[in-house]
């Protein structure tokens, strides 16, 4: 039986899941209308067709993204805080990010973080191509860092693996490196140093050198 009272938003909130869980071939407005417990008519009355549905799902991706708000009591642990909550925005919908890539929208969707990061760099005494570089800068370390964390879940097994390859004279000279980097890797933990050293160097020339002297001891730190 058809339900009733459905919403547009209920149709995109359903449409977005099976994205994120299985792709946007998986995406049929067959397999959609089943999801919601409606007829196929429905779905179209809502959000026009598989298109327009999946313009819709690319608009809503791109606002999703324009609500990261900086958090934190400097502009170091600010800009800090936008990167983490763009890398779990990116993280947590790969298919649909995508899908915003594939149809040119890439630079606006990351407008807003860019925006939030440039008052930083402002707040920081940052100006003109100096905030410019340190924007970019941040940017690309959150895309990359996505992008290898990726790879390496989707890579096959490795022969020999890590642990294998840091046995011998490696752990003789050095055992608690080779333990360390024979461990299972803390990306969430890798990803905040990293990304505080990159805003710790970008600011330092505009505060004596030092940053802004608060990095890993606000909120942020672990």
């Amino acid at each position: 039986m058809a339900r009733s009272a459905l919403t547009r938003d209920e149709v995109l909130d359903t449409a977005a899941a099976l994205v994120r869980e299985h792709g946007p071939d998986a995406l049929t407005m067959r397999r959609l209308a089943a999801e919601l417990g409606t007829a196929v008519t429905s779905i179209y009355w809502h959000v026009g067709n598989r298109e327009s549905l999946l313009d819709a799902l690319v608009a809503r991706t791109v606002a999703d993204l324009g609500t990261i708000r900086p958090r934190g009591a400097t502009p170091a642990e600010r800009i800090v805080s936008v990167a983490r909550a763009l890398r779990h925005a990116l993280r947590e919908r790969p298919h649909l990010v995508a899908m915003v890539h594939e149809r040119g929208l890439t630079e606006r969707m990351f407008l807003p973080a860019q925006r939030a990061l440039v008052h930083e760099a402002h707040a920081a005494g940052l100006r003109g191509a100096r905030a410019a570089r340190a924007v970019r800068a941040v940017q690309f370390q959150v895309v990359g860092y996505v992008l290898v964390e990726r790879n390496r879940e989707r890579a096959p097994a490795q022969s020999p693996a890590e642990e294998e390859l840091w046995r011998g004279e490696d752990a003789e000279a050095d055992g608690p490196l080779a333990r360390a980097l024979s461990a299972p890797i803390d990306t969430e933990r890798l990803f905040a140093d990293s990304v505080r050293a990159l805003v710790d160097g970008l600011l330092a020339d505009a505060s004596g050198g030092t940053g802004d002297g608060s990095v890993g001891r606000g909120p942020y730190s672990q």
